[in-house]
């Protein structure tokens, strides 16, 4: 078993800062989310303390602009899809075993554990990959699931145990939670287990191209958050279907839709940004391109090929918005 540091992303953040600024980050920090309203947290608050360094423009100094003047900045900007500009790499050959394998241990391992504790089952992008928000049990201490590469990391406190990813089985049983293949009844449509005792290959790098689509997918949702719409709820890693994604729109007026970043699925096997909306729509408008949905993607390829992948991606967003609320 391997052991390593405990993780407290803002307070690392703000190493980097002068005095006087506060840093907002996209990965969860302690102390434990205990907002009873929402199924994920809210790293990217906007309520100061001080002067703000956030991935959000308008709502402080931005990490980019930040990194312009100081390189050790732009190094861990970058490194933590803050920066705004981090390009997406080309994926490798064991990217789709490895992100079947890894939403394995999201459904069946990582969400169940928070779930447990505390009735709740949104999921994060943390540095490498995904986790939980910080959560507490009767003890009060705060504590985090997450996965790194090929290992899964239990962190309580300051003490952080590891374990590398092998069966469903192992990792329940490190996390001390019961192998369980119906843990939630509101579930649409759950993941279909692997079966308890099934090799999960995971390859590392790969992982990190899990980790790093759903860093700069987070990006881009927290951004367009704060597109004006009504009814936006926060971005969270959905487990079932492994994506981060929020919902905005009036329901009411049949304008809400569902916005995300799936990691790839049997339809797609690379990872793509989509639109779903809740109510029907003109699917012979070409922005309605998807085919196994009723809805609009905009895929990891294209991403890769646009000019500035961040803009593209939040005109993409933006457009859907637009044409369900115009």
């Amino acid at each position: 078993m391997k052991h390593s540091a405990a993780r407290h992303p803002r307070r690392e953040a703000n190493h980097y800062l002068p005095d006087g600024f506060e840093a907002r980050v996209l990965e969860p920090s302690p102390p434990a989310d205990a907002d009873a309203g929402w199924y994920a947290d809210d790293p990217t608050d906007p309520t100061p303390g001080r002067g703000l360094v956030t991935p959000i423009p308008r709502e402080g100094v931005t990490w980019g602009e930040l990194a312009e003047c100081d390189a050790r900045v732009s190094a861990f900007a970058r490194d933590h899809w803050l920066d705004g500009i981090r390009p997406l790499d080309p994926l490798s050959d064991t990217y789709d075993t490895t992100r079947r394998a890894l939403h394995q241990v999201a459904f069946f391992a990582v969400a169940p554990m928070r779930f447990v504790y505390t009735g709740k089952l949104g999921l994060r992008y943390t540095f490498g990959g995904f986790g939980t928000p910080f959560f507490s049990r009767d003890s009060g201490t705060d504590e985090q699931v997450r996965v790194e590469g090929d290992v899964l990391v239990h962190q309580i406190g300051d003490e952080v145990r590891t374990a590398r990813i092998s069966t469903l089985g192992d990792a329940t049983q490190f996390l001390g939670v019961a192998y369980r293949e119906e843990w939630f009844d509101g579930f649409h449509d759950p993941l279909a287990s692997a079966g308890p005792h099934t090799p999960l290959e995971v390859d590392p790098v790969a992982s990190a191209a899990v980790g790093d689509w759903f860093g700069f997918a987070t990006h881009i949702l927290e951004r367009f958050r704060r597109s004006g719409a009504e009814e936006i709820s926060r971005v969270q890693l959905w487990p079932e279907h492994f994506d981060p994604a929020m919902e905005a729109g009036s329901s009411e007026r049949h304008q809400r839709a569902s916005y995300g970043a799936s990691p790839g699925d049997d339809g797609r096997r690379e990872p793509y940004l989509y639109v779903t909306p809740w109510s029907d729509v003109d699917v012979s408008d070409p922005y309605w391109n998807a085919e196994s949905f009723i809805g609009s993607v905009l895929g990891h390829r294209e991403l890769r090929g646009a000019a500035d992948p961040y803009r593209a991606a939040l005109e993409f967003l933006e457009a859907g918005l637009e044409k369900l609320t115009q």
